[in-house]
């Protein structure tokens, strides 16, 4: 049978909870906990988790404490932080503290309050770390994006293998300039340089009417360069 600190105590968590609290028997009930996490990408705001606190007196109860055991509210989402009964331990063991603390006294109120705040703490831890990794992944995602526009770290050792580089392809380059202005230069003398003029046969200058008295057939070579011709 239930004793007289337990029959109060049950009477006055029916008013905190009107709608939450259901009675199982005299002395066992449970409690619906809505939760109130943070927000979190990706998720409906209006489906938050609900945890159902079972709850059991013993006879002695509240000089022990009370049986415990938590549970997802059929239909609560299960995405939101928190996963059953993988969280359950350490939910249970958030309580500890309290209990210890209250042995002796009415402690289910201060209990619900407990969990209700354990739960969402964790729920906003877990947030975190996501919210977390997704900026660490996005930094890297930036991070490779910046370099391709970034240039290579130019360092003294850098600087000095660069130049003498330079250097080298500018000499390169004057050199077969030179060579190509040397070609020019010996193709225009090339094309300055007179023509040898060339000797004709006595013949060939009496036929042409530069000479007096040559003989027709005569065959000497002569300059017609040193030939002065007569008015």
């Amino acid at each position: 049978m239930s004793n007289d600190e337990q029959i109060e105590e049950i009477e006055v968590l029916q008013s905190i909870y009107p709608d939450e609290l259901q009675l199982l028997t005299p002395t066992s009930f449970r409690i619906k906990l809505l939760l109130d996490p943070p927000p979190i990408l990706g998720q409906d705001e209006d489906s938050a988790p609900t945890l159902l606190l079972h709850v059991n007196y013993p006879l002695t109860y509240p000089h022990v404490a009370p049986d415990l055991d938590i549970t997802f509210d059929e239909g609560s989402p299960t995405s939101m932080g928190l996963s059953f009964p993988h969280d359950k331990p350490a939910l249970i063991d958030a309580l500890s503290e309290t209990i210890e603390e209250n042995l002796g006294m009415a402690m289910v109120f201060t209990l619900t309050s407990t969990l209700k705040e354990a739960a969402e703490t964790l729920i906003h831890e877990r947030a975190t770390k996501k919210d977390q990794e997704r900026e660490a992944i996005l930094r890297q995602e930036e991070e490779k994006e910046m370099e391709k526009f970034r240039g290579e770290l130019v360092t003294r050792e850098r600087f000095l293998e660069w130049r003498a580089r330079f250097m080298a392809e500018k000499e390169a380059e004057k050199k077969k300039l030179l060579e190509e202005e040397e070609a020019e230069g010996k193709r225009g003398q090339k094309s300055n340089t007179k023509p040898e003029e060339k000797k004709l046969t006595g013949r060939e200058l009496w036929e042409r009417g530069l000479a007096g008295n040559v003989d027709e057939d005569e065959e000497e070579i002569v300059d017609i360069s040193k030939l002065k011709l007569g008015n």
